[in-house]
């Protein structure tokens, strides 16, 4: 079999602060609240809700974890759940400018991530039912995902 895959939306997220928890036993946790965002898509399209989050680890291999949970409200009016996991690495250099919020070509890293949606909406229904990749990179202040829908 072929793996497929569809367009799906660009996910926009602006971090509006930074909590470092420090040194876990799971690893360096950062927990950074979410201040708005949009998700753009031929399907889909709205807003990022207010509490929306990441419980960003980092791992003692030195890649980072991103545990998001989020909510969007459509442009209809509807409300949809998103939750993902993923991983980031790269060259402890790229890393360390990533961290200290400097711009970063996204091919000097990698940033993938597997989103799932929850909604009550019948418009939407489609989305409880499919699995989703993220490709990503981190600007100043915010993440950016490429998320395509695979068939």
């Amino acid at each position: 079999m072929t793996l497929r895959s569809q367009f799906l939306a660009t996910l926009s997220i602006e971090i509006a602060q930074s909590f470092e928890l420090g040194d876990t036993p799971a690893g360096r946790r950062r927990i950074d609240a979410f201040q708005r965002g949009t998700l753009q898509g031929p399907r889909i399209s709205g807003v990022i809700l207010a509490g929306g989050s990441d419980a960003l680890l980092r791992r003692a291999d030195g890649a980072y974890q991103p545990d998001v949970r989020l909510t969007i409200r459509t442009e209809d009016d509807e409300l949809v759940y998103i939750s993902y996991r993923g991983i980031r690495h790269g060259p402890p250099e790229v890393m360390a400018r990533i961290a200290r919020d400097e711009p970063v070509a996204a091919e000097d890293y990698y940033l993938r991530n597997a989103p799932f949606f929850e909604t009550a909406s019948e418009r939407y229904d489609w989305l409880n039912r499919i699995v989703s990749v993220g490709v990503g990179r981190r600007e100043p202040g915010k993440a950016i995902y490429e998320i395509y829908e695979i068939l």
